[in-house]
Formats: structure tokens, C-alpha cells, sequence
């Protein structure tokens, strides 16, 4: 099966940018659409973003729209987060997670181990 890791998080300031990475390994990376959550203390996790196979489809969460953009590297078997305009309603533990299928939207099976992204005001 396939292995997420993922780099990238840290403490930044409000209105900062930040790019995160999740690198796989394991298995054929093209197979899998790759996603990215997060999740707040005392809070429920969120769908942050998705990309399919060969990045012909993408979809965001309302709150990171025009904002945070995902893409995938296949050659690299990498995943990326860019994120910008960053605020404190962004901090929590990013996580890397993926699926076989076509469903952008749908379980996801496989995850990493989550980075932490602070933003402070």
C-alpha cells in the first residue's frame, strides 16, 4: 500500500505563505488522487483540497478558495500544498491522504502523519 509523508509546516505570520509536501512511496502513485485535510484543536477534521490521477481535476474547501492551490509532481511521486494569504483560522495539523478511484470526494483509505502549521496574528 501506499506511504504518506509529509514536510513542510511551521510557525508563520499572519498574511505569510507556506508550502507543504507529501511525498509517497509504496506503490504506483499515479494510481491514487491525492488530498489534503487538516484539522483545528477541538475541532473535526476538514477537507482542505484534492487532485486526481493526472491532475485534470481539482477541488478546494470553501475556506481555502482562491487561496491554497494543490498540485502533484508524478515523476516525483511528491504532492503539494501552496498556501497563501495565510491566517490564524489556518493553524491546525495538515494531512496528506489518499485514494484509488475517481471520487474526489469519498473515503480516503491512506494518510500521513500531519504536519503542523501555526499562523500567528
Amino acid at each position: 500500500q501506499i506511504q504518506l509523508v509529509e514536510s513542510g509546516g511551521g510557525l508563520v505570520q499572519a498574511g505569510d505563505s507556506l508550502t507543504l509536501s507529501c511525498a509517497a512511496s509504496g506503490h504506483i502513485f499515479t494510481n491514487y488522487i491525492m488530498a489534503w485535510f487538516r484539522q483545528a484543536p477541538g475541532k473535526e477534521r476538514e477537507f482542505v483540497a484534492a487532485i486526481s490521477q493526472l491532475s485534470h481535476h481539482t477541488n478546494y474547501g470553501d475556506s481555502v478558495k482562491g487561496r491554497f492551490t494543490i498540485s502533484r509532481d508524478n515523476a516525483q511521486n511528491m504532492s503539494l500544498l501552496q498556501m497563501t494569504s495565510l491566517n490564524p483560522d489556518d493553524t491546525g495539523t495538515y494531512f496528506c491522504a489518499a485514494r484509488e478511484g475517481s471520487a474526489l470526494h469519498a473515503s480516503y483509505p491512506y494518510w500521513g502523519q500531519g504536519t503542523q502549521v501555526t499562523v500567528s496574528s
